[in-house]
């Protein structure tokens, strides 16, 4: 999941932030491509309206 997508889709790093329960500087610290975890916590949070794209993640 991208994090331009995400931050589109909650309109805010806070938002994003604030839905995952973490500190708006960790969402600051991810890179283009967000934590698999976190995708996954928000694909279940949006109720898939945000879907993880397993190949970002996979190793090539």
């Amino acid at each position: 999941m991208l994090k331009k997508i995400v931050i589109n889709y909650f309109k805010s790093p806070k938002k994003v932030a604030d839905a995952l329960m973490i500190s708006p500087a960790a969402v600051s610290q991810w890179g283009e491509i967000i934590p698999e975890k976190n995708a996954y916590r928000l694909q279940e949070f949006t109720n898939g309206k945000l879907k993880v794209d397993g190949s970002l993640y996979r190793k090539k």
